[in-house]
């Protein structure tokens, strides 16, 4: 009875956004009784949906196996923790989740105070088609309320194993928000489009949404790239994997917007580019949910479905792609800047980095979709990996670095300061360039563009410690919000080529009681323990890790075999140091007895994330200041 319910309730949800979408259309937006019946009749849409999402908890809480989905993706056996994460585990709960964040943020958007009521209401009209549009994907293609009654199994499936990790709960949830959170903007500038009213700086009104849905997407692969490195077992952070990077085009496109929307809200400036990087965004993560639901590309962040729901988002995501662009193409007039962009000017410096951004979003998207392409004509398989995108990446990103570096020197509106204000530029570039020559000293194994990286990761960080420290001395303003941003930009560069750097491995065939020394570290195998528990039995090697100093660690790497599925994972055991991991993982028994071992020493890893965490942190600076100057 409960399913029912829940199913109901979110048919109701449809028919009440699309009431929401038709009230926009034959009522005055910019009256006052029109406002208050749009925002009810959305919030009521909102509230029926969560209702409904919230009933299908409870059921997959309460291993309500006669609904097909949480039969198929749960377990009896679960804890309560996994059987709420087993919603998103899979397409159709994951997709029910999508369409929660999605009216989510327009119910916050909707709640919000706005002196622009037409284009407000307009705006919530546009994400109640939106909406409309998932939840009939949801409800025609991909139902996660049919039933197998009257006989449905006794104790269900099991969520994938290696889905059955702390991250699972928070990571995709805080990716889904990132990406669908851009439909504010998405809409608002759309809106902005169809009112015609150029004296509306929709670009200030928008930028707290915008960040605060950067942050959101950042914290989210921050998350996946964290999870990715303990729970696969492979010792990396990134594998340019075609889901993994259907979710950094995004961010970039993200990332060039939200700079872009700084510049608009400021100087006027940049209009065009900001009204269709909002565009850009939102479609690229429209883009992202149909490679992952597809089904055309194989990776274990994928979704496996028929070609149906396929074809159903593709016809979706290009009639709004379509539709918004040509909008775009027809009030173009409206976004003509008042002030001429000034050359050598902050917002000329920004414009340039947004260039490498979009040649960063296009090779990208070239990764993923030429060898679709070429299976397509050839009826051959290929694959784009590591080298293709490295070789692009590197580079560019060493351009834009040095591109912002010197940019902190120039204004807004205005070219550069007077000349004797580089004595700053100068001292990091001699602080860097000291360091790249010892390291250059010390390894001298080191290929050119990673000395290159290394250089200007610390020339950004450097350069803004020298910032902060005189104006901290002369009592002037300094915009912490961007320091800690491009610091944090400067440590993901320079963590990541102290990575390449310094990290090894090595895989040994090891038997209990045998030791292993690699790179001044002693590996010995204590011990092999079963363990029983309630889903799965596992084999846990016990590992006696001596450092060069002579400090002894345990690490207890795992072989798992779980119940329902009978699938096997490993488990890696980590020793977290400030400079290094030491990373083990054990893989399959050989016909003599012995194990193989893999064991990595990663350096610095953990700084690649403590940067996310400040770009975010960054962000919530921004959003708080914006609500602030609000109140």
């Amino acid at each position: 009875m409960l399913v029912e319910i829940s199913h109901y309730l979110s048919i109701l949800s449809t028919a009440v956004f699309l009431l929401t979408f038709t009230l926009v259309i034959i009522l005055d937006s910019a009256s006052r009784h029109s406002e208050i019946l749009i925002r009810r009749s959305y919030s009521h849409g909102f509230v029926l949906f969560l209702i409904s999402f919230l009933i299908y908890v409870y059921l997959a809480i309460t291993d309500n196996f006669s609904v097909i989905y949480i039969s198929q993706h749960s377990n009896s056996l679960l804890p309560t923790f996994y059987k709420v994460a087993s919603i998103w585990s899979a397409h159709e709960g994951s997709m029910f989740l999508w369409i929660l964040f999605l009216s989510l943020w327009g119910f916050a958007f909707n709640l919000s105070k706005d002196s622009e009521t037409r284009i407000k209401n307009i705006s919530i009209g546009i994400i109640s088609l939106i909406i409309v549009g998932f939840q009939l994907f949801l409800l025609i293609t991909s139902n996660p309320f049919e039933t197998n009654l009257p006989y449905p199994p006794l104790n269900g499936a099991d969520i994938n194993p290696v889905l059955q990790d702390p991250g699972l709960v928070i990571h995709p949830p805080f990716l889904y928000l990132g990406y669908v959170g851009f439909v504010i903007p998405f809409s608002y500038g759309l809106a902005f489009l169809i009112n015609s009213n150029e004296s509306v700086n929709w670009e200030k009104k928008t930028k707290s949404w915008s960040v605060f849905a950067w942050v959101c997407l950042t914290i989210g692969i921050c998350l996946g790239s964290w999870w990715a490195y303990y729970e696969l077992g492979w010792g990396g952070y990134w594998f340019w994997d075609p889901v993994e990077n259907v979710a950094l085009m995004p961010w970039l496109a993200a990332t060039a917007f939200v700079h872009s929307l700084s510049v608009a809200s400021k100087s006027n400036t940049l209009r065009i580019w900001t009204l269709l990087l909002s565009i850009i965004v939102f479609s690229l993560s429209l883009f992202g949910a149909f490679i992952v639901r597809s089904g055309i590309i194989d990776s274990i962040h994928s979704f496996a479905n028929d070609p149906q729901r396929g074809m159903y988002l593709l016809a979706f995501i290009g009639a709004i792609l379509f539709l918004s662009l040509s909008l775009f193409s027809a009030k173009i007039n409206l976004l003509t800047a008042q002030n001429e962009l000034k050359s050598q000017s902050k917002e000329s410096f920004i414009s340039l980095n947004n260039i490498f951004f979009g040649v960063l979003i296009f090779s990208t998207m070239m990764g993923i979709t030429y060898p679709l392409i070429y299976e397509l004509a050839y009826n051959q398989k290929i694959s784009v990996g590591a080298p293709f995108y490295n070789a692009i990446y590197a580079p560019i990103t060493i351009l834009a670095s040095i591109i912002l570096v010197i940019s902190i020197e120039s204004r807004w509106g205005r070219g550069f300061k007077e000349a004797k204000k580089y004595n700053q530029l100068y001292v990091s570039i001699l602080i860097s360039g000291l360091a790249t020559l010892a390291l250059r000293y010390f390894k001298s194994d080191i290929s050119l563009i990673i000395l290159a990286s290394f250089f200007v990761g610390i020339l950004i960080i450097s350069r803004y410690l020298i910032l902060i420290s005189i104006n901290l001395r002369t009592n002037k303003y300094t915009n912490i919000q961007s320091a800690i941003a491009h610091m944090g930009l400067g440590l993901l560069i320079l963590s990541i080529s102290a990575n390449s750097i310094f990290s090894s491995e090595r895989v040994f065939n090891m038997k209990p009681n045998e030791t292993k020394d690699y790179m001044g570290v002693s590996l010995t195998f204590d011990e092999l323990q079963l363990i029983n528990n309630s889903n799965h039995d596992s084999i846990r090697a016990a590992f006696k890790v001596t450092d060069i100093n002579g400090r002894i660690s345990m690490l207890y790497p795992e072989k798992r075999k779980y119940f329902a599925r009978g699938q096997i994972t490993s488990e890696t055991a980590i020793k977290i140091t400030p400079k290094r991991d030491i990373y083990i993982t054990l893989g399959d028994q050989l016909e003599n007895g012995s194990w193989v071992v893999n064991l990595q020493l990663n350096y610095f890893i953990r700084y690649i994330w403590f940067s996310a965490i400040l770009m975010a942190i960054s962000g919530l600076i921004i959003v708080g200041k914006s609500s602030r100057a609000r109140s």
